[in-house]
């Protein structure tokens, strides 16, 4: 793997000239940017057909970029319903099948949230769901998948750094998707914020260390500036909207003096390949 970050967009801006899905034109707009990673979203179901799909990891494979895939957000591994957590792992399947066809490795899935039961009973069932999804991953032969829990930024969903954690301590190749915007959100900016930025993304990357050295130095990340409430996450900002946070700087200055070469993917509100290469650029200029 490569020894410094990647860095790409969560989809197509809203700079990129809208016409049918074109894998060559995808590929050379991400590749303009000088960026090597694009997150294929499927927020709102696995829709994309396999041979377009293997006809966008060739294009982006050509130009050195690494796809992964953003599974469904009506997943929840932690429904009190059993037949919303067997359908999730059917989601997760869905998503491992298309980033193989992708020619890419990891699945980012949101774990669902805690509804009217304690955070612990809600973990519990994610866990026992994370089991099952890793068992039924296996069977169909998509070992190889990453699979990406993702850290939330609504107080009552599950996706603290602890939670995620626990979701990773299942298997080996169970790698957190670290949202750097939501856990700044869902700590209503007193975390990853001020002058305490720098010290709490060293305490994150400490953390992590528990997982071992390679997940530790390629987790997977999202970033971008939140706007939040008393509830959490309220929208998604640009990198030009610095009323609210996190700062990205601190955290790649410790990404640059720790050697850590994580996967990091922008979610800007409709500048998102723009501000990939500006994260970039602000790795490359330290």
């Amino acid at each position: 793997m490569s020894e410094t970050p990647r860095f790409g967009p969560a989809g197509l801006s809203d700079s990129y000239p809208a016409k049918a899905f074109d894998p060559e034109g995808i590929a050379a707009y991400t590749a303009g940017f000088g960026l090597t990673a694009f997150e294929y979203q499927c927020g709102r179901g696995v829709r994309l057909a396999h041979d377009k799909a293997a006809a966008l990891g060739k294009a982006c494979a050509a130009r050195g970029i690494a796809l992964s895939v953003h599974a469904p957000y009506y997943i929840s591994m932690s429904s009190l319903e059993e037949e919303k957590r067997l359908h999730s792992i059917d989601y997760i399947l869905q998503s491992c099948a298309l980033v193989k066809a992708l020619g890419g490795r990891r699945v980012i899935f949101h774990s669902g949230s805690c509804g009217k039961q304690s955070r612990e009973q809600a973990l519990e069932k994610a866990l026992d769901t994370m089991r099952r999804t890793v068992e039924a991953c296996d069977a169909a032969g998509y070992g190889d998948c990453i699979l990406c829990p993702e850290t939330m930024g609504k107080v009552n969903q599950l996706g603290t750094l602890d939670e995620v954690l626990a979701l990773c301590g299942v298997d080996g190749r169970i790698t957190p998707c670290i949202d750097f915007g939501h856990l700044y959100a869902r700590s209503q900016g007193t975390e990853y914020a001020g002058e305490s930025a720098a010290a709490d993304y060293a305490a994150l990357l400490d953390r992590l260390q528990v997982l071992g050295a390679e997940r530790a130095a390629h987790f997977h990340a999202h970033f971008s500036r939140i706007a939040y409430t008393k509830g959490g996450e309220k929208c998604h900002l640009t990198l030009a909207d610095t009323e609210y946070g996190p700062p990205h700087l601190p955290l790649l200055v410790m990404l640059k003096e720790r050697g850590l070469a994580p996967t990091i993917i922008c979610e800007s509100a409709g500048t998102q390949a723009e501000d990939a290469q500006a994260l970039s650029r602000a790795y490359a200029a330290l």
